[in-house]
């Protein structure tokens, strides 16, 4: 191990030069990939310290317990390899974990999608209710979210929602609550005070760069229309908003956010060339089938990873069998303990995989 980690040394002293560069701090997507990088790697270096000085301390009392000589320092060797010892397996984890190549697509901003599915106006509303959970957590997160596209429901909520999120490592870990959310209660709309089940789906697209996907003007239509909603005098009284028709795929992006068309075309865009990157995105991932099986795309209830069940007070992620009696704190946007543990047995797979390599 400590030969992986020599070389990852050799890196960090060359993005330590680099950085200062005056060339490279023009450059500022450069600049900015660097810096990253230089974090990742001072912690990394801040652990090969750690191994550095467990296995120094292994070997330091090896020799005084060898020598035997000293009865006092004998005392204190052992001591001392004991500790060392005790802690080195689980740092040599942490290691390994952090030495496992990063998945580029986490560190990207999302763009996210919630779409009322089975249930009528109920699982329109059970959508707004996960449109609030995610957008408290991502404030909680100290991320950016903006909504892009909207369909409201008949009675509240949403029959469709789309939202861009922007922050530190957005799509690594909002990638885990892609697929299909179960809501049990009893509706607003129900007089007999029977509980129905209903269900949203919810879309999580790496928000892709101009050099990730490139797209032919020529393959995409362009419609613009009237705004609907909220928006003040321009609604519906300025061709503002925008509609794309990807023509080779068939996949559309529209937004009517902004009262300017320009700027809306721009976030339409965007939109689309995520649509398109997450479509490359999951050709490449088919082999990884416990990704792919989170990443559901269907409003059909049964094809569930998550249920909200409100007469007992529970959600249960199905992904991973976790129930938590919690549910008016996670509804209102305290889902890391969640994600924590769907982390935990990505990673937990993670290390199995790269067990080879050490």
């Amino acid at each position: 191990m400590i030969d992986k980690l020599n070389i990852v040394k050799q890196r960090f002293d060359e993005v330590s030069d680099l950085i200062i560069q005056p060339d490279i701090i023009k450059d500022q997507d450069r600049y900015v990939k660097l810096t990253k990088e230089y974090k990742d790697l001072k912690d990394l270096m801040a652990k090969r310290d750690q191994y550095l000085e467990y296995t120094n301390n292994i070997a330091e009392a090896e020799e005084i317990i060898a020598d035997g000589t000293d009865e006092e320092m004998l005392e204190m060797a052992k001591m001392q390899l004991e500790e060392a010892k005790e802690k080195l397996p689980a740092l040599e984890d942490e290691i390994k974990f952090m030495l496992i190549p990063k998945d580029p697509e986490d560190a990207k901003d999302v763009v996210m999608e919630i779409r009322a599915g089975t249930g009528g106006d109920e699982a329109s509303i059970f959508a707004g209710d996960l449109f609030r959970m995610y957008t408290k957590y991502c404030e909680s997160r100290g991320w950016k979210t903006n909504v892009i596209d909207l369909s409201e429901g008949t009675s509240g909520g949403y029959k469709e929602i789309q939202f861009e999120v922007t922050g530190a490592d957005v799509y690594g870990t909002l990638k885990f609550e892609a697929g299909v959310h179960r809501v049990q209660r009893v509706p607003q709309t129900e007089t007999q005070g029977r509980v129905h089940t209903s269900a949203a789906t919810v879309m999580v697209l790496p928000e892709a760069e101009d050099f990730d996907v490139e797209i032919d003007p020529k393959d995409v239509r362009i419609d613009f229309f009237c705004s609907s909603g909220p928006g003040g005098q321009s609604v519906n009284t300025t061709y503002s908003a925008v509609r794309l028709t990807h023509i080779p795929t068939g996949l559309v992006a529209q937004c009517q956010d902004q009262k300017s068309q320009h700027k809306n075309k721009d976030k339409a865009f965007r939109v689309l060339r995520s649509r398109l990157y997450d479509l490359e995105l999951a050709k490449k991932q088919e082999e990884d089938a416990a990704k792919r099986n989170s990443q559901v795309s269907s409003g059909d209830r049964s094809a569930k990873i998550r249920t909200y069940n409100y007469p007992q007070g529970r959600v249960t992620d199905h992904r991973i069998g976790l129930t938590l009696y919690d549910l008016s704190n996670i509804i209102d946007g305290d889902i890391q303990k969640i994600i924590d543990e769907l982390s935990l047995v990505e990673n937990t797979e993670k290390l199995k995989e790269a067990s080879e390599i050490f």
